[in-house]
């Protein structure tokens, strides 16, 4: 198989492609939207934001952070690994990069349980309205991003995966992890 040769140093041909830029671009822009609304609401309502705050378990979220930032960097191997040894150089980090991320998705998953008994669900005020709004979002672009990564995985074994495929899943689970870095000290630390 010939394989075209792709010039990663043209601005036309991002890693991954220049489609996989143009979401992250849109999914970026749509969480800053949000963000700056909850801060202008946040603003308004400084204590009810204070209050609430308060009751979000920081150590989770702390957690979280270390799981999404050490699956972003066994990513960044996965994609080291593949420009230096081809695609059969995945297989090493990527599970780990799985593995991570599904940890993340089952410490959130625990957060939002124990959120839901202590009667904090969406509609209790404006602070948890955005809390879920955009960790869910965030939950469900982390939950895209691990499909991705196990069809990328699942088509190793087949010979039907890329190295544009793989650079595009790269650049959506960093997405994830950017994203993630913005929602957990505004949600957590700052009001």
């Amino acid at each position: 198989m010939n394989q075209k040769v792709i010039n990663h140093k043209n601005v036309y041909y991002p890693p991954g492609g220049i489609l996989i830029w143009i979401i992250i671009l849109l999914e970026l822009v749509t969480f800053g939207i949000a963000l700056i609304a909850m801060i202008y609401e946040g603003k308004a309502e400084p204590d009810q934001f204070h209050d609430s705050r308060l009751s979000l378990n920081v150590t989770c979220g702390m957690i979280n952070t270390v799981f999404l930032l050490t699956s972003g960097f066994f990513m960044a191997l996965s994609v080291k690994e593949v420009n230096m040894k081809g695609k059969h150089g995945l297989k090493k980090y990527l599970p780990v990069t799985i593995l991570f991320g599904s940890f993340f998705l089952l410490l959130k998953s625990w957060e939002y349980y124990e959120k839901i008994e202590a009667g904090l669900s969406m509609g209790h005020n404006t602070f948890f309205n955005y809390y879920w709004m955009l960790t869910l979002f965030h939950v469900i672009h982390v939950i895209v991003g691990l499909v991705i990564l196990i069809s990328v995985y699942l088509g190793l074994k087949k010979e039907s995966t890329t190295i544009e495929d793989i650079e595009a899943s790269a650049a959506f689970w960093h997405m994830c992890d950017l994203i993630w870095l913005l929602l957990f000290p505004l949600l957590y630390l700052f009001f």
